[in-house]
């Protein structure tokens, strides 16, 4: 690995480990169904502009379908489960449960394409796990149903992650990586919208247009999908992707001092062991 792509796998982690900072901004304000989709639709515009840029054609000509059920697995649900997470727990927490998506995934590979479950990926499932149940108990957080349903909310996101995985396998080998990504967020966004235009209806945001809102919905839209999936890309072009895959590894490291830094979030030391616990597992499914 050269230092140039050192240097762009760490960028990517403190990208993506921002996302759970902007998540704790946007969903009081505007509700978890309007900032998982303003994020979607943003990222979605920013990537058709740089394809219409390079003079891309015909990103959706035949594909409407698979981006629309990959779009919502991989995109679509996930960002409102972790919006949805973000009203409950804090966003160190979201970002360490986030690391468990390689773990489902190596289940989801197993149970539905028939790739082999190794003793090694199950010590890596199990360890992940025991992180989960570690960092709920001992974590600076109360233990309550609120709690539980925010983590509950992480960890299904995490399964649609693995689930996805199977998806992008069997749709979407023959499409560029830049027209998957551009597609998946729009037709995630755009299955999204009537319900978020509803929930504006029933229950509007609160200060939608204030300077920091207005900030992190671009932050979160530009770069933390649209910039950091032409990163990921790039690193896939040249690491391939299981080293891409070990950003896994960093993104709770950044989740957890962006959210200290910025949001004032405590750090208990049962929280940082189920962490090293969760990417513990983590190595071990990628090794």
């Amino acid at each position: 690995m050269t230092s140039v792509d050192l240097a762009r796998l760490v960028l990517l982690a403190a990208i993506w480990g921002s996302s759970f900072l902007f998540m704790r901004i946007l969903s009081p304000a505007l509700g978890p169904v309007i900032g998982a989709d303003v994020r979607l639709l943003i990222a979605g515009l920013v990537l058709g502009i740089i394809l219409a840029m390079r003079g891309d054609q015909g990103v959706y000509r035949g594909r409407a379908r698979a981006y629309s059920i990959v779009g919502m697995v991989n995109s679509g649900l996930p960002f409102l489960l972790f919006s949805y997470a973000a009203l409950k727990i804090p966003a160190s927490y979201s970002s360490v449960l986030n690391a468990l998506a390689p773990l489902f995934g190596a289940l989801c590979l197993w149970r539905l394409d028939g790739e082999p479950l190794s003793r090694r990926k199950m010590a890596g499932i199990a360890l992940g796990i025991a992180g989960v149940a570690l960092m709920s108990r001992l974590g600076p957080v109360p233990m309550n149903i609120a709690t539980l349903s925010g983590i509950g909310a992480c960890v299904v996101a995490t399964v649609c992650y693995g689930w996805a995985g199977v998806l992008i396998r069997r749709r979407a080998k023959a499409i560029p990586s830049l027209h998957f990504a551009m597609g998946t967020q729009l037709a995630a966004g755009l299955l999204i919208l009537p319900f978020a235009l509803i929930n504006g209806v029933v229950a509007p945001p609160i200060d939608p247009y204030s300077p920091v809102v207005v900030g992190s919905a671009i932050a979160i839209g530009v770069l933390c999908s649209a910039v950091a999936y032409m990163l990921y890309f790039r690193l896939m072009a040249s690491l391939g992707p299981t080293r891409t895959l070990s950003v896994t590894f960093i993104i709770p490291v950044f989740g957890i001092l962006w959210a200290a830094l910025f949001l004032g979030e405590s750090i208990a030391p049962g929280m940082l062991v189920g962490a090293l616990l969760v990417v513990a597992g983590t190595v071990l499914v990628l090794r």
